[in-house]
């Protein structure tokens, strides 16, 4: 898949840090420096505009590494960029951890995932059919 890219920013292109790397590191493009406190969000900017294909979304998911070991994370678990977007990707983060973190330009924030999507038309009914799961659900499996 190609996907056409404005980079803006200092900071190099995204990429695959290893041949099966499914997401590409996106970086902090700052004027300076960004300080989260504990239970703050923040927008990050990338300096990065897509022109994604129709029937594919660019998801922004955290690294682990963050969560881990500094409590980072993304405030909206998943972030989407459709396909008809085209602002500059942010990435909305959030400490949970428990000491102040501190953002650089050039920081890895967040990771990009490409997948291909399928749109839904609805077909509204009286009822839906039976499983043997029917309504159980948010740990009906146990642990």
């Amino acid at each position: 898949m190609k996907v056409k890219i404005v980079n803006k920013s200092s900071n190099s292109l995204p990429e695959y840090k290893t041949v099966g790397a499914a997401g590409l590191d996106l970086c902090a493009y700052l004027s300076e420096p960004i300080k989260i406190n504990p239970l703050e969000r923040a927008l990050i900017p990338t300096g990065l505009f897509l022109e994604i294909p129709k029937g594919y979304e660019a998801q922004i998911r955290g690294r682990s590494g963050l969560a881990l070991n500094h409590g980072i994370t993304l405030a909206n678990g998943v972030g989407t960029i459709d396909s008809d977007y085209r602002g500059e990707v942010k990435i909305i983060i959030i400490n949970l951890g428990n000491e102040s973190f501190v953002v650089n330009n050039g920081d890895r924030i967040a990771q990009m995932v490409f997948t291909k999507y399928e749109r839904a038309d609805f077909i509204e009914v009286v009822e839906i059919n039976e499983t043997a799961r029917g309504e159980n659900g948010f740990g009906h499996t146990g642990i």
